[in-house]
């Protein structure tokens, strides 16, 4: 077990190096200069003595594939770079915010989960029923409605109709527990329940295939209470396929996360990189989205683990 998470923890490093090259490209394709964006804000004179000495001092005089090297030389220190706006260092302002994106995607998971498996189970159980046509047509509804809509919808009519609007002063879960998940828990709660759909729909089908299989017509004929059966056998087989989904789910929860923080006001690495999308300021989207692929990569290899825990015969060594 522990020679594979080695070996797993040494093939993301080629994998992130070759993420960071697209990353470092792309982020320079945007539209617009962020030197004349500096010009004009500070309203210097835009001439071509002070727009050099401007270039020169934030690096950008320098061939693309140096100050690629430079910088992921940089990242290998521990050093993320400095703001272009700010000088602040990257990974100061990562680290400030990446617990609060880190809160709202666990908190929005245990709320897609708590919804989608109960919701899954049932519907199996009680395939072509009421309950079952009532629950696929909820996951089709949460389906065809985006997050972002559904944000904006708990933003603007509860404030109409009974006056009241979600929290949106941030406060640290450390300094007050109870004020940070006031202000979490709706945002955490619409973020989930646009993934719980998809999950939902994978938790029905492995159920139905499992409940198929001869071993459960077994554990049944031998007496045992069928919620036993349900519970022990069967969705314990089933899951497998849907924690592979809720691992690849991972990007939409942090592509959500980035619209959600939006909407709500929600200091986090979305709105940061938002921030500093609007401001070009490469350095902080570079350092978001190298710390956002590294994320992606540490989850699917926790849930590539967890299979060993659900089956013994998938155990890697």
């Amino acid at each position: 077990m522990y020679g594979y998470i080695v070996r797993r923890l040494l093939a993301l490093i080629p994998t992130l190096l070759f993420a960071s090259l697209i990353v470092f490209a792309t982020v320079r394709m945007i539209p617009g200069d962020v030197i004349d964006m500096m010009l004009s804000q500070n309203d210097l004179a835009a001439d071509k003595l002070s727009r050099e000495q401007l270039v020169q001092a934030l690096g950008l005089d320098k061939p693309m594939a140096e100050q690629y090297l430079i910088w992921i030389a940089g990242i290998l220190k521990g050093d993320f770079g400095r703001s272009l706006w700010q000088s602040t260092p990257v990974l100061e302002l990562v680290l400030q915010r990446l617990p609060i994106t880190f809160e709202l995607g666990v908190i929005a998971l245990a709320v897609g989960l708590v919804i989608a498996l109960p919701i899954g189970v049932y519907s199996a159980v009680r395939q072509d029923t009421v309950g079952d046509f009532v629950a696929r047509s909820f996951s089709i509804l949460l389906l065809a409605v985006p997050s972002f809509w559904m944000g904006t919808m708990v933003m603007v009519f509860p404030s109409i109709w009974w006056g009241w609007s979600p929290e949106v002063n941030c406060v640290k879960f450390a300094d007050d527990p109870i004020q940070n998940l006031k202000q979490m828990i709706v945002p955490a709660m619409v973020l989930g329940a646009s993934l719980s759909a998809v999950t939902m729909r994978m938790t029905r089908t492995m159920m139905l295939e499992v409940m198929r299989q001869d071993y459960i017509r077994t554990a049944r004929a031998k007496g045992l209470n069928q919620r036993l059966v349900i519970m022990r056998h069967a969705l314990r087989n089933a899951l497998i396929p849907v924690i592979t989904l809720v691992g690849l789910q991972a990007p939409l929860l942090i592509g959500g996360a980035i619209v959600i923080e939006q909407i709500f006001v929600i200091p986090g690495m979305g709105l940061l990189l938002l921030e500093a999308v609007n401001q070009r300021d490469y350095p902080i989207i570079t350092g978001v989205f190298l710390t956002v692929g590294l994320a992606v990569m540490l989850i699917n290899l926790m849930v590539d683990l967890s299979y060993g825990l659900l089956d013994p015969r998938v155990r890697t060594r």
